[in-house]
């Protein structure tokens, strides 16, 4: 059907697609357009299938024309993109450049633009600079890994009459927000609410004001709130709280001994066991935690060195996804409570693009890098490698291969499952070229502080 074609690259990994159609092929295609009015359009005196061209042209004029040009031009650019390497993106519409007429007695030109897959440049990956944290285990990360293992383990009991609540305490308590007539403001009132004094888990942070009282007690207090306060609602106002304390309770923590391992798990015969184990989680944790850190500092060590150019396209798609992520998350379906939702925390689906926009961007591009670099280096997750790692999670999971293997064919994620594998096997390769280097020091906690 075309003549001729050329392909230009544009900004931004898109490009021009300039295409010539012969005057044969625009003139077969006009009349084409002609005999299928001719088959449907009613107009008086002449029956359906019978107007004569002549009629149709008088009466329609450049409205067939606009509608073979669109006709002729679908079909080239369907022929011209079938041996090319610059093919449109699924999510990319093509985009006509400029005005094009179609004169029945001329060749027809016109050209598009369109998104094409971006292209990962060569460039050398290996001798990255890792700096990675000084940290290990420490006795007192043990200690308190134990002391919350003994807090969850707590028996809570009722505290004796008249004794006062402290910190630890757990209590339940009436509490209201007063207006300025000294009357409950409504949506404010609860009743029976229970939380562990000095936790913060409360709307308006009483922890100290609740210390020092008894049951039955009751007081009002006032509060005020930085601009920045985790709950909007109070940001940057005071607020006058009526309290009233009805019940303390205190835990009873266990004894650190056997009979405490044994109660925790079966598979545990002694404190010593119960502490190897809780040990060896920590370690685990932290190895895991290091690795993240290396994966990380790879990530950015390669976007440092490469630059790759994403389409629009490509980049709106994964926002229009993080966005129907964000609503499954939320379980919402109508699009109008979404945008109520945003609202209240002043955004609009605008500013929340922009807002993502950047690792959007980021995600996009690292992941293009790892693929490109995964095929380069022909890293392959075969059969055996499931199994092990079929195997792996079965054993940190205490279930069956079979069930493990089931969980991923039920969740349709499988595929999933491969390219990470291969991902591993890049990054161990990355990671082996890499010079990693000792940085600070730090404690167990505050590493994974940076997690949260």
């Amino acid at each position: 059907m075309i003549s001729s074609k050329k392909v230009e690259k544009l900004e931004h990994s898109s490009v021009k697609l300039s295409v010539t159609v012969p005057q044969a092929e625009v003139k077969a295609s006009y009349e084409a357009t002609i005999r299928e009015y001719a088959k449907s359009v009613r107009i008086d005196g002449f029956r359906v299938g019978h107007v004569p061209a002549s009629v149709l042209e008088r009466k329609f004029g450049e409205s067939l024309k606009l509608d073979a040009m669109g006709r002729v031009m679908e079909k080239a650019v369907e022929e011209a993109v079938k041996d090319i390497e610059e093919k449109p993106l699924a999510y990319s519409s093509p985009s006509l450049e400029g005005e094009p007429r179609l004169e029945l007695d001329k060749d027809f030109s016109f050209a598009v633009v369109y998104d094409v897959f971006p292209q990962v440049p060569a460039f050398d990956w290996k001798g990255l600079k890792l700096a990675l944290p000084q940290v290990r285990v420490e006795p007192a990360d043990e200690e308190r890994e134990l002391a919350e293992l003994r807090d969850r383990n707590a028996i809570v009991v009722e505290r004796d009459s008249g004794a006062k609540a402290v910190k630890g305490d757990v209590v339940t308590v009436d509490y209201r927000e007063l207006g300025p007539d000294g009357q409950a403001l409504a949506g404010t009132e609860r009743s029976d609410f229970t939380f562990e004094v000095g936790s913060g888990y409360n709307l308006y942070k009483f922890d100290e004001d609740v210390v020092g009282m008894a049951a039955g007690e009751e007081k009002t207090v006032e509060k005020s709130f930085p601009a920045d306060f985790e709950y909007k609602e109070l940001a940057g106002r005071s607020a006058k709280v009526a309290l009233k304390l009805t019940k303390i309770k205190e835990k009873k923590l266990p004894e650190l001994d056997d009979d405490f391992a044994q109660d925790v798990s079966e598979k545990y015969k002694t404190l010593a066991d119960l502490r190897a184990d809780l040990r060896a989680q920590l370690e685990k944790r932290l190895d895991a935690r290091l690795r993240q850190l290396k994966e990380k500092a790879v990530v950015e060590g390669l976007l440092e060195r490469v630059s790759v150019e994403l389409p629009s396209s490509m980049v709106e798609a994964e926002l229009a996804m993080r966005l129907e992520n964000l609503k499954r998350q939320m379980g919402i379906e109508d699009e109008d409570k979404l945008d109520r939702l945003l609202s209240f925390s002043g955004k609009t689906r605008e500013t929340l693009a922009a807002e993502w926009r950047p690792s959007a961007a980021k995600a996009i591009t690292t992941r293009l890098v790892l693929e490109k670099l995964a095929e380069e280096g022909k890293f392959e997750c075969s059969d055996a490698d499931l199994e092990a790692e079929y195997a792996r999670q079965a054993a940190e999971a205490s279930l069956s291969v079979d069930e493990v293997k089931a969980e991923y064919e039920k969740r349709g994620s499988l595929e999933y499952l491969r390219d990470r594998i291969k991902e591993d096997k890049l990054m161990d390769a990355i990671i082996a070229e890499a010079k990693v280097e000792k940085g600070p020091a730090r404690s167990f906690v505050d590493l994974f502080k940076d997690n949260e």
